[in-house]
């Protein structure tokens, strides 16, 4: 086979649907845009989700509650059998899985999964371990060291600031007896 032999495959590539060719050709009269109409125009284009003025879905649907997808912890998954890529006694971090290629993508971090069999000593650096794998690791005489985790410190006092004052405390206020119904005479 030569470049000259080189053709798109059977039916990648068709000829442009002519329209206006007479009503025998099955795209005439309207040319394939049905009736009359604001899309039957040249140069229409209405927006996705517009409802011709209506309140659209979106906007009639009640948004309620907290949706934490923005805000999730997404690690990109390692199996342990994956880990017997590197050699003994070898420290296995997220760099050095990125690079061996066993994880790609965004994510806020690498776990390792208990699935399969280590069979080497191997020091691993990830933001979490599955119980299984971590079990797997020690047992071949490897470590387990979690980076990453989150760590909650309390903000150091200013220098410069003052001891607040005690405010007094606010007196509820009292509530009013219902009131009696009249009698009618």
């Amino acid at each position: 086979m030569r470049l000259h032999d080189l053709k798109p495959r059977p039916g990648a590539k068709h000829r442009r649907k002519r329209l206006g060719s007479g009503e025998s050709s099955g795209h005439g009269k309207t040319s394939g845009r049905g009736g009359k109409g604001q899309t039957a125009r040249s140069g229409s284009s209405i927006r996705i989700g517009f409802e011709g003025g209506q309140m659209p879905l979106i906007r009639r649907l009640p948004k309620r509650g907290f949706n934490n997808a923005a805000f999730t912890t997404r690690y990109l998954p390692v199996n342990l059998e994956a880990l017997n890529a590197f050699d003994n006694g070898a420290v296995v971090d997220e760099t050095a899985v990125r690079n061996a290629g066993l994880a790609n993508g965004k994510s806020s971090g690498i776990k390792i999964l208990g699935d399969g069999d280590l069979k080497k000593k191997l020091t691993v650096r990830a933001h979490a371990f599955s119980k299984s794998a971590k079990e797997k690791i020690e047992g071949q005489g490897g470590t387990c060291e979690v980076i990453g985790a989150a760590k909650t410190v309390a903000a150091p006092a200013r220098a410069d600031a003052r001891p607040s004052a005690a405010a007094p405390a606010k007196e509820p206020k009292a509530k009013k007896a219902p009131k009696a119904p009249e009698e009618k005479k």
